[in-house]
Parts: structure tokens; sequence; C-alpha cells
């Protein structure tokens, strides 16, 4: 944690795109006030402000969506500086607070009145030497035509052989992506795992499988004539290496969040990604009736 006392860095990350004026003078305005340096840390296309290089910075603030959090966490992972990411405009389930929230925000994470959450990532690997980290997840997912072929085993000890559209491996953050939507389990915070879900598995009896934090998970693909892509994170990587082998890593980056913040559920829930069964919304419109 910070000293209260201490005069600060701010380091920005800023979405590429996305409508953060507002956002960014509150920023602007509560440096001045609180006699504190706000930079753009470097590697970005987009500039609002002067650069400077990450690990001179005491935060990083993320302005935009979960996509920019992600960005600032991969910024800020070498160094292991925390990340306060800032919802503007998006669903934001990894940001920690709404725009208008910032000044307030940083009032407490300078005065150490803040919570560092570990972020989790998978490390893959393949066998023609590549190698990639994954904050979300990491998919496969066929390019054409035919399916794509799987085999899975969890410490060398085969799992199962699965035809379909691909696949999607995912760290516990992540499950709330990708994963959900291809009808893969929601890793409940804290869960000390990763997880891979098939995609559109054609036959046989293939559920998601929730995989150890120390174990390593071993996928051979045959991508048939139509081929795939690898996607890191949503980014497309080309073409999957024949073997992947996939593990977990606990702690890639610190994100800062309060004891009083909205729980990870129950923020889903407000967003409307999980929802009550229908049958039990009904029940309670006539018991409110």
């Amino acid at each position: 944690m910070v000293a209260g006392d201490r005069k600060g860095r701010v380091g920005l990350v800023v979405h590429p795109t996305r409508d953060i004026d507002a956002e960014l003078a509150r920023l602007r305005e509560w440096t001045r006030a609180s006699d504190r340096e706000l930079v753009q840390v470097s590697g970005q296309e987009r500039q609002v402000t002067e650069r400077a290089e990450a690990d001179t910075c005491d935060v990083l603030v993320t302005l935009g969506g979960d996509g920019t959090m992600l960005t600032g966490v991969r910024i800020a992972g070498p160094a292991q500086h925390p990340v306060l990411g800032v919802a503007c405009g998006s669903l934001g389930v990894l940001t920690a607070i709404p725009a208008g929230a910032l000044p307030h925000a940083l009032d407490r994470f300078f005065s150490g009145e803040w919570v560092a959450r570990g972020m989790p990532a998978l490390e893959a690997s393949g066998d023609n030497g590549s190698s990639y980290t994954a904050l979300n997840d990491v998919s496969v997912i066929r390019a054409g035509e035919g399916q794509v072929t799987t085999e899975a085993s969890v410490d060398g000890v085969r799992f199962a052989r699965f035809v379909g559209d691909g696949l999607v491996v995912s760290t516990p953050l992540g499950s709330s992506a990708y994963t959900l939507a291809g009808g893969g389990p929601l890793l409940a915070p804290g869960a000390d795992a990763f997880v891979l879900t098939p995609l559109a598995s054609h036959g046989g009896s293939v559920p998601p499988l929730v995989v150890g934090p120390s174990s390593t998970l071993g996928l051979e693909l045959d991508v048939g004539h139509g081929g795939a892509r690898l996607e890191i994170d949503g980014d497309s990587e080309g073409s999957p290496p024949r073997s992947v082998t996939l593990g977990l890593r606990r702690d890639m980056a610190t994100l800062v969040t309060f004891d009083d913040a909205e729980p990870l559920l129950a923020g889903l829930r407000r967003r409307r990604i999980v929802m009550d069964s229908p049958r039990v919304v009904a029940r309670d419109q006539r018991e409110g009736d």
C-alpha cells in the first residue's frame, strides 16, 4: 500500500476510441488538487497526456471497459503495480468503480484504504515454441468448414476426445465471458482453478472440466482441412499449434478494490448476465400481487 503523505504518480491507460472526456477531466482536476502527477503509460496509440513508463507509477488507472482493464493489467504485470479500473460506458465486469467515482477512489487508494485482489492468468505453450499469457481465456475455433478434433488430458491422463467447433479454456475471472456463453460453468470469486469448455461438441459425453491450480492441461489438436484459429483474450494469433499445454499462474497482477465494492456475482446479476429462471420471476410477481 502507499503511504498517505506520499506524493504519487498516476499512470493512465485509455480506451482507443470511447468517449472518456468527462472522466479524464475529473482525473486531471484530482491530480492538480492533490499535487500528484498524471501521465499516460507508454505503448498506447491514443495519447491524451504526457507519456511515461509504467514502472515509474504508483497505480495504473484504466478508463474504458474490461478490454482496457486487461490492457492495463498486461502493462502493469512485469512491475506488479496495482491497477484500478473505471467503467466508462461498458458492462465493466472487471472494472472496480463506475464513472464519476474515481476521485474518491484515488483518495482511498493513496490513504491506504484499499484491498489488493490477485488476478490469475493462463500460461500456454505450444509444441512449435510459441508461448502465450491469457487473462481471460484461450480458445481454438474452427476457421471454416469441417470440425476441430481435440484430445484433452490432465497431468498426462486422458480426459476425452471430442469433435466440434473447438474449445475455450478460461481463468476464474474469464469464466463470465466466452466460457459462460459457450455453456460452461461460472467459477465463483476466489475459485483456485481454471476450466475447459468444448464448443458445440458433436456427440459423446464431454462436459466442461474444472482443472485444479497445480495441474497441467494438455490439448492435442487436429484442425482438419478447414483449419482453425487460436485466440488469446479474443485476439487472433493465427493457426494453433498441434499441441498446447496450459497451466494457471495465480498472481499475474494486482487489482485495486475496496471493502464496500460490489461483489462480482451481484454485479453479474445487476448487468443481467446472470438472470433468474422465468418461473421464479413469475412466482415472485404473483406473490407481490
